[in-house]
Parts: structure tokens; C-alpha cells; sequence
């Protein structure tokens, strides 16, 4: 029997994760979205592309949380895309009370899913579905470091002219300004990536990690990154779905690890059958730590704000 996997919003980041997950045969594919059509429409689209490309998995498309019962996984992408202008603290309220609703219908249809969070502000957004859902950590997991990392590879490989594939990177922390491209983790098949550029050039390459964004959003003026946050969140769904125990920079829970509690930030795990099986702790320098906790602490705002308006 196939694993069936919800996608909660038919947005292009939600429809082109589907995709993914469809052609790369992990199951059948419930999207859900709240506007009438938009969900049906696209999953149609979808499915006539089962002849071409070649996967059984059925995809349908729906208005009805109901349709989400018995799901392996659900990856949830509903909510406000940001804008120009828009600050993630912008987004921070309005989507809450997406999730909000999201999280009620996850734990009564879907009680023993797996959860993969893509809407932003991720980390603050990963908080919240735990709390709401009530889930074990290990089971409430975000899409923020595979992005942030391939940011950053793609950068790399732009500036030295040598192949994404032999380019090995980390990036922690919060989703967002104050994330942490470790530099003394990347290397190109090995060899520290100081090798290849100057200490300047890839100062800058970081400051680019973190605003790859905004960098999207400056350009679209309307909506914001899909097709990297959408392979991100398939990846990781691969993982879980057929217990690869991959080792991924995810947004996860930490209970004491780098020295954290109660907070929802992006570390490297070991990512299985039942979500996060472990956090993996890297030896940072002081500086490096210094930076991951101001980073939680940016989180740790958020999810302050979200207690004082009533949300938890």
C-alpha cells in the first residue's frame, strides 16, 4: 500500500513540492487548499502528467481537511508569501492563525504524521505546530536549512565555476537575517572552500545566503521563492518516507543541545521514518556560538509575542 502524504496549500510552493513528491513515486498526494478549484485543478494537472513522466501515485485535490485522514506526512505550506517591504516579523501574526487551524486539523486527522513546516516565519511556525498539535518534537520538523544551504552551495558554485554536486556546505540557525553559513564546515569535495576564494569574496557570498530571499522577492515584486523551498521540503519528505537517515540542516527542537531549550532553530539531524531521530551537534568557535543563540533569540521574540497574543 502506498503512503499517502497531504500537502496543505495549492500555492506554488505547495503545488510544486506535490510535484516532487509525486514523480518521485513516495505515494499518493492529497492537496489541500481552502479556495474552491484551486487544489482540484492543479492536482488534475498534476495527474495527467502520470503518462509522461511516469509515477503511479494518485493526486487529488481537495477543500476538505477530512481527506487528509491516515496521512504518513503532511507538509504544511499554507499561508502569506512575503513581500517587499515585509519583514518576517511581519508575517508572524496572520500566519499564526493559519497554522492555528492547520494544526487542529492535522491532529484530528492525522494524529500520527510526521510534519514537515515550510510556512514562514519557520521557525516560530514549527514552535507553534508542536504546541498546538501536541505532537513529540521528533515529529514536528521545518524546511529552512536545506534551503539556506543550497543558497549557499549554488553560490559557491557560481563564484568558483566548479559543480553544485561537489560542493558541501551548513547553514544554522533561524531562517532569516540571522542565520549562520558555516564557512569552516564547507568544502569542495573535501578541500576547505578558503582554498578556492579570498576571505572577501566569500564574506560576501555569506551576506548573500542571507538575504537570498529578499534577493527572490526584489526581483519578482510579486510573491516570493518556490522552486528551491519546494525541493527542500520533497527532500526531507524522501527521507522520512523511505528511512534514509539523511543527515540535513532542518529546523528541529532543541532540549539542551548547543546549549538551547524551547526553541524551534535550523541544525543538522539525522532525518528517518519517524522524523528527527537526533540533533546533531557540531563544535562551533565562540563566535559561532554567539551568533546561533542571537539567532534563537530572534526566535525566542517570536514566540513571545505569539504567548502574549493568546496563541498558545
Amino acid at each position: 500500500m502506498r503512503a499517502r502524504i497531504a500537502v496543505v496549500g495549492a500555492g506554488h510552493v505547495g503545488a510544486t513540492c506535490a510535484q516532487h513528491i509525486a514523480e518521485r513515486a513516495l505515494g499518493d498526494v492529497v492537496l489541500l487548499d481552502v479556495i474552491e478549484g484551486i487544489p482540484q485543478g492543479k492536482a488534475l494537472d498534476l495527474a495527467e502528467s502520470a503518462p509522461v513522466e511516469s509515477f503511479d501515485g494518485r493526486v487529488v485535490g481537495s477543500n476538505a481537511p477530512a481527506d487528509i485522514a491516515g496521512s504518513a506526512l503532511v507538509v504544511v505550506t499554507a499561508g502569506k508569501a512575503r513581500t517587499p517591504g515585509m519583514t518576517r516579523e511581519d508575517l508572524l501574526l496572520a500566519n499564526a492563525a493559519v497554522i492555528r487551524s492547520v494544526a487542529q486539523s492535522i491532529r484530528q486527522e492525522a494524529p500520527d504524521a510526521v510534519v514537515i513546516v515550510v510556512t514562514n516565519p519557520l521557525d516560530v511556525m514549527c514552535w507553534l505546530m508542536r504546541a498546538l498539535t501536541g505532537f513529540e518534537a521528533s515529529r514536528v520538523v521545518g524546511m529552512a536549512g536545506i534551503l539556506d544551504t543550497a543558497r549557499f552551495r549554488t553560490f559557491l558554485s557560481q563564484e568558483t565555476g566548479v559543480s553544485v554536486r561537489d560542493i558541501q556546505a551548513m547553514v544554522l540557525g533561524g531562517h532569516g537575517d540571522a542565520m549562520l553559513p558555516l564557512l569552516r564546515y564547507s568544502t569542495i569535495s573535501g578541500i576547505p572552500v578558503e582554498h578556492f576564494l579570498p576571505p572577501e569574496q566569500l564574506s560576501a557570498i555569506v551576506e548573500r545566503t542571507r538575504r537570498g530571499g529578499i534577493e527572490i522577492i526584489n526581483y519578482l515584486k510579486s510573491g516570493s521563492a518556490y522552486y528551491a523551498p519546494a525541493s527542500g521540503a520533497a527532500e526531507m519528505a524522501e527521507a522520512v518516507l523511505r528511512d534514509q537517515h539523511r543527515l540535513l540542516p532542518c529546523s528541529a527542537h532543541l532540549d539542551g543541545q548547543y546549549g538551547l531549550r524551547e526553541v524551534y532553530i535550523g541544525v543538522p539531524v539525522i532525518l528517518g521514518a519517524g522524523g528527527v531521530e537526533r540533533v546533531v551537534e557540531v563544535e562551533l568557535t565562540e563566535e559561532e556560538t554567539t551568533a546561533l543563540r542571537t539567532s534563537a533569540e530572534v526566535v525566542g521574540e517570536g514566540i513571545q509575542v505569539l504567548r502574549d497574543k493568546g496563541f498558545v
